[in-house]
């Protein structure tokens, strides 16, 4: 049986109500900085469209007003569960804008697990929203992905993930890292989200970087989904690089 909920976020951007629609309702807009690649028909009655991990969700555009107000539902599934978005755009008297976001819809079984991520998720992808317009205002980024299922438990993972980007004890906004992954150059940046046990976040000059544990409940995963602002980006050997880390990524009961 299915069951109704309600979601809200409000959180205040460094950026103006048109910078803020750009990143909302236009797909590069939205790889910069949500997950995986979108498409977005600009228009009341089009469609929009998520691909993530060789897997494509789509939505139709219910509320169209540029500058101010998207919406958009999901189709109705054969158990009647839908999800319904909604994004208020508001501008401030001396500067900066108000987004506020409205997710329901109707959930599966395992609708309190499914809540909590997304929950979780959304406190994730807004800070990484903020990072965005407030660092790379004007520019798009390549989103790159990768996914590790059954990687670990949560304090199993970002042990392992904390030694990799080279820091011993508790992982602070602000430390500052430095680490290599295989195919690709050097990482330097710090660390500008700190959301453990579910996500953690490192900006550079050139990036966002993404990493999110789905919770015991969900599978134990370990996903990345980073953003890339760098010129000549190859997608598809930073993915396969990323892969690749991740699936080496050492984790065990002695992490």
């Amino acid at each position: 049986m299915g069951h109704e909920f309600e979601l809200r976020k409000d959180i205040e951007l460094a950026a103006t109500p048109e910078q803020v629609w750009e990143a909302i309702a236009t797909g590069p807009g939205i790889d910069s900085w949500f997950m995986g690649r979108n498409e977005v028909e600009p228009r009341e009655g089009g469609r929009t469209r998520q691909t993530m991990f060789g897997h494509t969700e789509e939505a139709t555009v219910t509320g169209w007003e540029p500058g101010k107000r998207l919406a958009e539902r999901t189709g109705t599934g054969p158990d009647g569960t839908f999800m319904a978005f909604e994004y208020l755009v508001e501008g401030r008297d001396k500067g900066g804008t108000v987004l506020r976001l409205v997710q329901n819809g109707v959930l599966g079984d395992n609708w309190e697990t499914e809540y909590e991520a997304m929950q979780a998720g959304w406190d994730m992808y807004l800070k990484t929203l903020a990072a965005y317009v407030a660092y790379f205002p004007g520019r798009y980024g390549v989103p790159v992905g990768g996914f590790r299922p059954g990687a670990g438990a949560p304090d199993q993972v970002w042990a392992a993930v904390a030694r990799a980007f080279g820091i011993t004890g508790e992982v602070a906004e602000g430390a500052a890292i430095r680490f290599t992954v295989d195919g690709l150059p050097p990482i330097e940046g710090v660390v500008d989200l700190t959301g453990q046990p579910t996500c953690l976040g490192v900006r550079t000059d050139d990036a966002l970087y993404r990493f999110l544990h789905s919770g015991t409940e969900r599978g134990n995963a370990l996903v990345v989904t980073h953003h890339l602002f760098g010129a000549g980006v190859d997608a598809e050997n930073a993915e396969r690089a990323w892969q690749d880390w991740l699936t080496r990524l050492p984790v065990g009961p002695s992490d």
